[in-house]
């Protein structure tokens, strides 16, 4: 039987012992660590970034993802299921000082018009304000549903923009999804998008996307 309850479960193999057994190793806090530095360049290669960072964890990565989107103080909007709110020891409020909202969703999809009624723009030093919108796709806590790339892609770069989110050009958007390279080889595009969409600067107000 193979237990898909999550990655965490999972077991290497032999071989993949036998690599980490034998792979090259340094000092990576002087960035001296062959194995780590060629990983994090191939996976700025494969998603069109100068560099790359590697997190031993996920939610290490969802973490400074979210601090480098959103400030003490300030919100990010989420499906009321999302992994980054009822998991991951609710390191993102306890180690950054952000607030959530949610909208929700039997699938744990999208909701724009949700999303449009919660957007809350920039009001000054006395107001939070919507710094960013978490997408997790695949869906952890919805059974893993999956949204596919050309709806996420047409939602979130066409319907975004429509309810003032990304218009503004303050609300960059977070997808989460540990499927991502899995889900690319049945879609060559999904990386390329994927990596796009979690760029942590600012939205282009007239495409939608990174500049």
């Amino acid at each position: 039987m193979i237990d898909l309850r999550s990655d965490t479960v999972t077991r290497p193999t032999e071989e993949m012992r036998r690599a980490m057994a034998g792979a090259e190793v340094g000092d990576d806090v002087y960035g001296e660590d062959p194995t780590v530095n060629e990983l994090q360049e191939r996976v700025a290669g494969l998603c069109g970034f100068e560099a790359a960072l590697f997190t031993p964890t996920g939610s290490m990565a969802n973490v400074l993802a979210l601090a480098a989107l959103v400030g003490p103080g300030q919100e990010v909007l989420c499906e009321s299921r999302a992994h980054i709110l009822r998991a991951e020891l609710g390191a993102h409020g306890a180690l950054t000082g952000l607030t959530s909202r949610t909208w929700s969703h039997p699938g744990g999809q999208l909701d724009l018009a949700a999303i449009r009624d919660l957007y809350a723009p920039d009001m000054g030093p006395l107001f939070v304000h919507t710094a960013a919108v978490s997408v997790e796709n695949t869906h952890n806590f919805a059974g893993g549903t999956v949204l596919p790339l050309a709806d996420l892609e047409a939602q979130l770069v066409q319907g975004l923009a429509n309810v003032g989110v990304v218009a503004a050009g303050t609300s960059p958007t977070e997808v989460e999804g540990l499927a991502t390279l899995v889900e690319s080889m049945a879609d060559g595009d999904v990386v390329a998008f994927m990596c796009h969409a979690e760029r942590t600067d600012r939205l282009d107000p007239n495409y939608g996307l990174p500049r």
